[in-house]
């Protein structure tokens, strides 16, 4: 396991700094060898249960935390929650056995940038605590496909305007917005859907990401899913 102080994440000069958390010895090892191997990574700190992983956070502020799910004590949901909340610079990728809807949703609604089943191979997961040190979300493929056919069904039964208020006043049009970059919808697809045009359909994005305060598909995902406006 490397050691290095903070720094930019992603050059030549200075590798993401990746904490690992896992209650199991043998697969937390496997893991720091793992991305030991890859010059772009560097493992700084090792946790075998969430508090462990909070407490490791706040000592090395690593840019990515790699986050096993079920672990004794404090399970990896709430510790992704409490980093977030405390240390938000650190970002959280789930690495976990389990692809069940609680898991994911729980994950998410935390505040995980992005979910890996251990199934996942070296470069895949790599690849996602690459992209996560630079605020980018990925997702493993089957993940992918259970939030897309979750938001999709959502999108069936849409909100009326007599609804319970909205989180950050989101008017009903945008909430359907929401749900659509939620089942993956390209601009077309969201112009052809609501009978609008794309010029439309990019005002209603950009009032929506300012409104919700975020920056990207990716974490308007997170923000429909921790409000649960889908799923």
């Amino acid at each position: 396991m490397n050691s290095a102080g903070p720094a930019s994440p992603g050059s030549d000069k200075a590798p993401v700094r990746v904490l690992v958390a896992d209650d199991q010895a043998a697969v937390r090892d496997g893991l720091v060898t793992l991305l030991d191997l890859d010059p772009q990574i560097t493992v700084v700190a090792e946790a075998a249960d969430g508090k462990q992983a909070l407490d490791a956070v706040a000592a090395t502020d690593p840019d990515v935390a790699l986050m096993d799910l079920h672990m004794p004590g404090m399970d990896g949901i709430e510790a992704t929650a409490l980093i977030t909340a405390r240390h938000p610079r650190t970002k959280v990728v789930v690495l976990t056995t389990y692809a069940d809807d609680a898991s994911i949703h729980g994950a998410l609604q935390a505040g995980a940038l992005g979910y890996l089943t251990k199934d996942s191979g070296r470069e895949d997961i790599a690849r996602a605590v690459i992209a996560a040190a630079a605020g980018q979300s990925v997702l493993d493929g089957e993940i992918q496909r259970r939030l897309v056919s979750a938001a999709t069904a959502a999108r069936t039964t849409p909100m009326p305007e007599a609804a319970s208020p909205t989180p950050d006043n989101l008017t009903v049009r945008e909430v359907e917005v929401l749900r659509l970059i939620a089942a993956g919808r390209s601009n077309a697809q969201f112009a052809a859907e609501l009978f609008v045009s794309e010029a439309t359909v990019k005002t209603h994005i950009n009032h929506l990401f300012a409104k919700a305060g975020v920056r990207d598909r990716a974490q308007a995902v997170r923000y429909a899913y921790r409000h649960g406006l889908v799923g």
